[in-house]
């Protein structure tokens, strides 16, 4: 943190610019909801919820393309908006607790929830996987939303 301590925020483009930084944050937000949205397709499929003429290697390879894009943008609109006020992210325990769950989340999906959606296990497994990969992301979304309440 003391890296930043001498960092003026006003000299930043993202606070310069009236636009800069909502269209950062859109793109963000576009991000989240893809990465998740495909992910939770895998995860409904998983828990036997939905799209159940599809199977879950199906869908993971089919949302594979998506999921990369959402991942991309929010790894490419996230640290810009953090640019625009390292300080005040870092202090932000929400803040915090958002960057570890989104690790976490995507450890978790790129080795465990694909190694089983992959092998079309059913059942037990499957499902706990599942329900701690929506946990995780959905842990993500809170800290993400609770950054500007904290």
């Amino acid at each position: 943190m003391a890296f930043f301590l001498a960092y003026d925020p006003s000299t930043n483009p993202l606070n310069s610019n009236e636009w800069a930084f909502p269209v950062c944050e859109v793109m963000h937000i576009i991000g989240f909801a893809t990465l998740i949205g495909t992910i939770t397709m895998v995860d409904l499929r998983l828990l036997g919820v939905g799209m159940k003429k599809e199977s879950a290697a199906d869908l993971v390879r089919d949302t594979a393309p998506w999921t990369l894009f959402g991942l991309a943008l929010v790894l490419i609109s996230g640290p810009l908006i953090f640019s625009s006020d390292p300080n005040l992210y870092l202090a932000n325990i929400s803040f915090r607790f958002k960057i570890t769950c989104l690790v976490l989340a995507i450890i978790y999906n790129y080795t465990i929830h694909r190694k089983v959606a992959l092998s079309q296990t059913s059942g037990g497994l499957a499902a706990v996987v599942a329900v701690i990969s929506l946990a995780l992301w959905a842990s993500v979304v809170f800290g993400g939303i609770f950054i500007a309440f904290v």
